[in-house]
Parts: C-alpha cells; structure tokens; sequence
C-alpha cells in the first residue's frame, strides 16, 4: 500500500511544533501521579478545545480522563494519551547525575509527558487533513490518566467509553524505533493483603496477641512455594507496605502486603489470584487473625493486530531514521555513559538479540538507535500497560520511537533528565507523525478497517473480555 498523505502530515505537525514541545514541557514540569493529573489534563483540554474539539470530562470516576472529539459519524479512531508521572523521580533536566528538584516529588520517567502530548499532534495534524481532503469519519483524543499502577484505561473501557470505537492507535516513547504487536506484555493485578490481629505486649502477655505481621511473613512463604507451581512466563512480586509499627516489644495489630500478579493472559493472572486468596486465607487461620483483600488495578494482556501493525510499520519506515546533529548525539552520549552497568549490559543483550554479528559493535557504539527494529522481533517485556485493555474491545495498533540515549532505562532518573531535550522532542514529532499518518491510511482505505476488525476477531477466537476489574473497584489513591 502506497501511502500519500506523508508529506502532507508531516508538514501540518512542523507548523504547530513549537505549541507541542512546549506543552510536553509545561507537563514534564507538572510531574503529576496518577489520578492528580489535573494540570496536565487541562493544558491539553483547552488546547484541543481551541481547535476546535468537544471536550467530555471527569469520566469513569477519573477526575482527570477526558475525550476530545471532532467529525461525526463513522469510522471513529480513538487516540490514546497519558500524563502520569512516577513517584520519586524528581531530577533536573539535563543533568547528567542525580539531582532531585528541590520540592518536587514527581518525574517523568516514562515519558508519559511526551506521549500524551504526540497523540495530541496526532489527531491536531489529522482534523486539518481530513478537513482539506473533505474525509469523513470521528477522531478521538482520549486523556487517559494513572497508567502507572493503577490501570486508568481499564475503568474506561469498563464503563462503555470505547464501545463505538473501529479502531485505537498510540504509541511509547522508547530507546528504539518498532511497532509492537502483543511483544511479551504481561496482564497484570494489583492486590492488597490486610491482615487484623490483636495487639498486645509481646514479653507481658503474648497469648493474648495474634499478629498480623506473622500473617503477612506467612502468606510471603507461601506465595514463595507457589512459584514453584505456576507458568515460568508468570510473576509475582510485593511489598510490605504495613509492619505494624516499629516497636519489637507490641505485637501488630494491622499489617499490609501488596502485591503485582502477573502473567501473559488475564485469565491466567485471575487463577493466581485466587490461589492467593486462598493462601492468604490460610495464613489468617494460622495466626488466628482476618484478611481484608482489594484489587485496585487490572491490567488485561494485549492483543495484537497483524493488519493495523503493518500500516503503521509502513509508516514508521517512512519516517526513521529520524536524524540527530552532531550536538544532539554528544548530549545522549554523554546520558549513554551514565546508565547503570545492569543497563548497559540489557542494552548490549538487546542488540545481540536484533543485530545482525557483524553489525553488533557499530550499533553498540552509536548513542541512539536511530533505525527500525523488525516488527517480528520480540525482545525482553516483562512489563504491563493499560493498552492491553482498550486492545480486547477494539482493534489497536502502537509502536515505540526512540526519545532516549541508547541503555536508558524508563522508570529512571535518567530518563526524567533527557525528558526535555530536543532528541526527546524529535522523537515526540515523529510518532505524532506516525499515527497521523497511519489514522489517515485508515480513513482513506475503510476496507482496511474491516481487515482489521477480521484480524482481531480472529485473534480473540471467541473470547471476550474478561473485565477483570470487579464493579465496587474504583479508581482511587492507594
């Protein structure tokens, strides 16, 4: 498929470059965690807005979710965006050591400032193609909060917001250039376990204590002999996120773990689940104490479009390599020497996993990685995203692009500190490019929809979502 609307595209997203790498860094500058996005929410709805987008607001109990639309009718392409922050990443652009900003608690480490803002350029470039080209159709902006821990989008797509939708188009800021397919993301809940006993003084009247921290130890153990007897593709990992106190003379009263399950299919991660319950039931019969159990996020695994992936991979050639100066690869070789020898060994077994050998110390070298990685390959993951939610009810299609110095990890300072720079802009641009482009494809080829929504239904093979967030879960600060 020969795509015309590049040059087109790519000129509607320059024009507007300046308001769109400001509004990534007024909303890098916010740092807003999840569910108290209201800053960066709002930027992008009065801007959008000004363009001309009706804007719906506070939806699925999110304060800060929004839908901006524009056009009428069929077929409706919904562009997903996020603008949470991390807790604990606060660090000054630019700045290649560790150095929090004093009074801030908050970075973006996972570029979520960039990528919220690209989907934005996206369906601003789209509106003033379509409108030039007299296309029909409805495109949607969909300011999607808390996609760290918490799942935002699921709550969406629980309450009926993606129910009209043909088809769902985002992307990730990345070290590399490639559009993904399901690529080892992993469905994902998130579970407290809080155990009640009753206090009292450890060496004066111990019989008279139940513990809960003893519970909390006990459903530790054994959730460590159930590893042994689950999928090697699962995992399971926690926190203590209650002790009870510090004083080693008073037995606990309360205690608390919290828990991330995951595995590659929601269905499987619900198993886990409720063997979990069970073995927190058990530790409470143990220590004679009780269990309080609440899920607060789910996330489903993604499912994954052979059809949507090779529009936007067509496009995504189109546009990489994205071309740095000379200036701009000094400044990410300079980020390249400060990630973590962990990070920098990740990076030299990615390359190992994606390069050809002959070709293997020329990448090693370079400070970005700045060509496409086949779509075929399927390297690391481990991780979950929201996506895999909206990917179950409407055919979807994302893809990375390189904002970051090669071995940079997300969810670290060092990502925070490149948020601001111009290879972080330039890949921002490119990606609004991308699914510019890939929206428009679409819209000027509907028969492509239809294969499509036929690739996806295939894919399910009957199933259907599973809607693994129970109804009294809402979305709330934990």
């Amino acid at each position: 498929m020969e795509t015309k609307n590049q040059d087109r595209i790519s000129e509607l997203v320059e024009k507007q470059k300046d308001t769109y790498t400001s509004m990534a860094d007024e909303i890098w500058g916010y740092a807003e965690p999840r569910f108290q996005e209201y800053e960066s929410s709002r930027v992008q709805q009065e801007y959008l807005a000004s363009r001309g987008f009706s804007i719906r607001a506070d939806l699925a109990g999110e304060k800060t979710a929004f839908i901006a639309e524009w056009g009428s009718g069929k077929p409706v392409l919904a562009f997903l965006g996020e603008f949470d922050a991390l807790s604990s990443l606060q660090q000054e652009a630019d700045c290649t050591e560790r150095r929090p900003i004093a009074g801030k608690t908050d970075g973006h480490g996972c570029g979520h400032h960039l990528l919220g803002t690209a989907s934005v350029a996206a369906v601003d470039a789209l509106k003033s193609y379509m409108e030039e080209k007299d296309l029909k159709g409805t495109i949607r902006y969909y300011g999607c909060p808390a996609e760290e821990n918490a799942g935002g989008k699921a709550y969406l797509v629980r309450d009926g917001y993606f129910n009209d939708c043909d088809i769902a188009i985002t992307w990730h800021p990345s070290t590399t250039n490639k559009t993904m397919g399901d690529d080892k993301f992993l469905a994902n809940f998130r579970v407290f376990f809080t155990f009640h006993g009753i206090s009292s003084h450890a060496a004066g009247a111990p019989e008279l204590g139940r513990s809960a921290l003893d519970a909390v130890e006990i459903m530790d153990i054994g959730v460590n002999y159930m590893r042994e007897h689950m999928i090697d593709a699962a995992r399971v990992h926690g926190a203590i996120t209650n002790t009870g106190g510090i004083a080693p003379n008073v037995i606990p009263a309360e205690a608390q773990v919290l828990y991330a399950i995951r595995a590659p299919k929601v269905t499987q991660v619900k198993k886990l689940y409720e063997r979990m319950c069970d073995i927190a039931k058990g530790a409470a019969l143990i220590t004679g104490t009780t269990v309080d159990i609440r899920q607060v996020a789910a996330y489903s695994n993604v499912i994954g479009n052979d059809v949507l992936e090779e529009v936007m991979d067509k496009n995504l050639d189109h546009f990489i390599p994205i071309g740095y100066t000379e200036e701009e690869l000094a400044y990410a070789g300079k980020f390249k020497e400060v990630v973590t020898e962990l990070d920098k060994e990740g990076l030299k077994d990615m390359i190992a996993h994606v390069v050809e050998k002959d070709k293997r110390k020329e990448v090693l070298d370079m400070p970005l990685l700045d060509f496409k990685l086949d779509r075929s390959e399927s390297y690391g993951g481990g991780g979950s995203t929201d996506v895999g939610d909206v990917s179950w009810v409407v055919p979807t299609v994302q893809t990375n692009v390189c904002c970051y110095a090669a071995g940079t990890a997300l969810h670290s300072w060092q990502a925070v500190a490149q948020g601001k720079a111009s290879i972080a802009h330039k890949g921002m641009l490119t990606a609004a490019k991308v699914m510019a482009c890939t929206g428009a494809d679409l819209l000027e080829n509907p028969e492509l929809i239809k294969k499509a929504h036929k690739d996806w239904l295939e894919e399910l093979d009957g199933e259907t979502y599973p809607n693994p967030l129970p109804p009294e879960v809402k979305p709330g600060l934990w």
